[in-house]
């Protein structure tokens, strides 16, 4: 016991004296230790990219954590010093840190809240991004397009600070993340044209082009509501014939689809329908001259 009170005493006494040489020591061991985990779970993650990042994420803030931590307790007694000597100037202090403080205490609420994780798709403060970084002062996302609904990266990062999830409403969009209730409108001018037919094509179509993924979608769909507690729009296609102001024919067409094929369904359907109606349109033009010529027969018959 002898000898190891006096190692005790010994490493005691070397850290007191040699303070900086143990910081750097700590910060050197804590990184070295942080590379070396960080390449085991990349291997443990194997082709999960998600749980690689999510995982990376973790590690980088619990060493950052021990590192303040340790170097805290290093520094301790020139701490109690200092903050004896800087006592007058404590509020001083915290008024130029407040900003620091409150995203510290955000990412607090994060860590123990969880309203999202590494990978999710968060909207604050009418911004959209994938969440691919939190750290205890800010979280990294990269912007998504969903108010022109392409649901594609749009290349800008966003970088919000943790304070802004305490004081703003966020909402996690990560169902979306695979698959998506889009809903998109064709407009066309009031023709001699049967609306319900338009209607059954459009619907055979869309149908169609959802029939290779539909056993999937039908059972996300399920998992969702499960989830959310409530019924969504889905898994079936459907069209709905409406009017606007200025009087044209609206057909709004609702699918339940993986989030990347959204634009390429929506492409499809809209071209077809297109096709359709120059048909239509081109066929009930052409019978106007027929229809004239048979009226003006039968008034010559009956004169």
């Amino acid at each position: 016991m002898s000898i190891e009170n006096d190692i005790m005493e010994i490493m005691s006494g070397f850290l007191n004296e040699n303070k900086l040489i143990a910081s750097l020591t700590l910060i050197v061991a804590m990184l070295v230790v942080r590379t070396l985990l960080g390449r085991l779970l990349e291997k443990k993650a194997g082709d999960d990219a998600e749980l690689a990042k999510h995982w990376a994420n973790t590690l980088n803030n619990t060493t950052q954590l021990l590192i303040v931590l340790g170097l805290m307790i290093v520094w301790v007694t020139e701490l109690r010093y200092a903050a004896l000597s800087v006592a007058a100037f404590i509020v001083a202090i915290v008024i130029a840190t407040r900003e620091f403080i409150q995203n510290f205490l955000g990412a607090l609420y994060i860590a123990s809240s969880r309203p999202f994780s590494i990978g999710d798709w968060v909207s604050i403060d009418n911004h959209v991004g994938e969440v691919v970084r939190s750290d205890w002062l800010t979280t990294t996302m990269l912007e998504i397009d969903v108010e022109d609904k392409s649901y594609a990266y749009s290349g800008r990062t966003l970088v919000v600070p943790n304070n802004q999830f305490v004081t703003k409403t966020t909402l996690n969009l990560n169902y979306m993340r695979r698959y998506i209730s889009h809903s998109f409108a064709l407009v066309r001018d009031p023709d001699e044209i049967n609306l319900f037919d338009a209607k059954d094509m459009i619907l055979a179509k869309a149908e169609d082009y959802c029939r290779s993924f539909s056993d999937v979608a039908e059972r996300y769909n399920s998992r969702i509501e499960t989830r959310m507690g409530v019924a969504i729009p889905g898994p079936k296609a459907s069209v709905r014939i409406s009017t606007s102001i200025l009087g044209k024919n609206v057909f709004t067409v609702s699918i339940f689809c993986p989030t990347e094929e959204v634009v390429n369904i929506e492409q499809k359907v809209t071209e077809d329908f297109m096709a359709y109606w120059y048909a239509a349109s081109k066929k009930a033009k052409s019978k106007k001259p027929e229809a004239r010529i048979s009226r003006r027969l039968n008034q010559q018959d009956g004169l």
